[in-house]
């Protein structure tokens, strides 16, 4: 049997062969990263975590979102937390898991501390968040349905590895930081519509950052704690599939994550996205069918929300806001006067919500009859690809709208032309 963990650490420690995709949609991580973490850094989860961590008063060799600094470790919880807060930043569906909300703030609280330059923690990041893809692809699904948070458990091995490749760890200190992350990966469901979903992030980021840091220092863990009778996927219901290693160090599955260009849980993008090549808007608006995957059906089909929150669980809400001209990209427009507007709920009468099992979970399909009596129909898929001059479009606009286009701006230049990780970071206040 092909052993897991040490192809991983082979291919964390190893030389890569970056292709140009990969490394754009890997700035373009780092920017979505960037704007949804500032959006974020008031949120009340936001404040909680910051200010525990600057009352402890160490060493201050990372900044924050929001402000002021703190060790790595703690840097990482707090930027990991925040920048998932918003639940804005970017999903890979293969496993189901937010890969740059648990490595990014890893990575960057070393490669600040350690002066590192930008290309340094780009290569690192990347490398990371496949290590993460890849290792939510071994567990499977039966390990985000059993009630595990892919984002907090794949995602601490892929901040562990990106840290170790930072540190310059060879393939033997790679594996051990994978089996040492083993006993430190953690984060359930159970915590989604809470402050713990964000803090799963953080905690990701935080043990990535633990890990790679005691390993540095000479702890000896079990290194193949990730497989085996007591390893984490055999109590954790993983499926141990070898197949996740298909292609590792030639095929990036990174460059097919998906980025949020609304505002609201991703079950409701594909049916914006469809509404979008549609055009809709309301004055022509007699009826509206929408087919989606049954999954979503409990997880983001209120029918009648009355707080922002819950909005942003809802077709019929969603789809109404974007037929009477709000922003669904803005987090702003998700409000609880929304939701009690007559305007919205005279449309969401309008609007049907189905099941369809030949959907899969990122298709969706919309049905729009007009007032003048045409029918027309679209069906969006989030797994199409987009070129990466549309993506690009789409993420420096959807950051100019969170952060303003002269900070966005600056931003992507930075990540396009080079400098300092501590250059970015010190952006992160605003």
């Amino acid at each position: 049997m092909t052993d897991f963990t040490a192809a991983l650490a082979t291919f964390a420690a190893g030389q890569v062969s970056t292709t140009a995709q990969a490394r754009i949609v890997t700035s373009l991580s780092v920017l979505d990263w960037m704007a949804v973490g500032r959006a974020g850094a008031s949120e009340p989860v936001s404040c909680i975590v910051r200010d525990m961590v600057l009352a402890e008063g160490e060493n201050a060799q990372a900044h924050l979102f929001g402000g002021g600094a703190a060790p790595q470790r703690g840097a990482a919880l707090v930027n990991g937390t925040i920048s998932h807060a918003l639940d804005y930043d970017d999903t890979h569906f293969a496993h189901i898991g937010h890969p740059s909300v648990a490595i990014l703030p890893a990575a960057l609280a070393v490669a600040e501390w350690d002066d590192r330059i930008l290309v340094d923690l780009l290569e690192a990041a990347l490398v990371g968040m496949e290590t993460s893809i890849r290792v939510g692809l071994w567990l499977g699904r039966g390990h985000y349905q059993a009630g595990f948070h892919q984002t907090a458990t794949s995602g601490a091995f892929g901040a562990a590895v990106a840290v170790g490749r930072l540190l310059g760890f060879d393939k033997v200190q790679m594996r051990s930081v994978l089996g040492l992350t083993a006993t430190r990966a953690a984060g359930l469901k159970a915590q989604f519509g809470t402050m713990g979903k964000p803090y799963n992030a953080g905690l990701a980021a935080s043990a990535g950052v633990e890990a790679a840091v005691l390993v540095q220092r000479g702890f000896q863990p079990n290194a193949d704690a990730l497989e085996g009778t007591y390893g984490f996927g055999a109590t954790h219901q993983g499926a141990a599939d070898q197949s996740a290693l298909d292609g590792l160090g030639d095929e990036w599955l990174f460059e097919t994550v998906s980025h949020k260009f609304h505002a609201c849980c991703h079950g409701l993008h594909a049916a914006l996205e469809a509404a979008r090549a549609l055009d809709i808007a309301e004055p022509e608006v007699a009826e509206i069918k929408i087919k989606t995957h049954p999954r979503w059906m409990s997880v983001c089909n209120q029918l009648w929300p009355t707080t922002g929150l819950g909005a942003k669980f809802s077709y019929r809400t969603v789809i109404a806001m974007q037929a009477l001209g709000y922003d669904t990209a803005l987090p702003g427009s998700y409000t609880d006067k929304i939701c009690a507007d007559p305007r919205i709920t005279s449309l969401q009468d309008r609007i049907t919500v189905e099941a369809d099992e030949n959907l899969s979970e990122t298709q969706a399909h919309l049905a729009l009859l007009r007032r003048d009596g045409v029918r027309r129909e679209a069906t969006h898929d989030l797994m199409t690809p987009m070129s990466l001059s549309d993506r690009e479009d789409r993420v420096r606009v959807k950051a100019s709208k969170l952060i303003g286009s002269d900070e966005a701006d600056a931003i992507w230049s930075m990540l396009r032309t080079g400098g300092r990780a501590r250059d970015l970071a010190e952006r992160m206040a605003g």
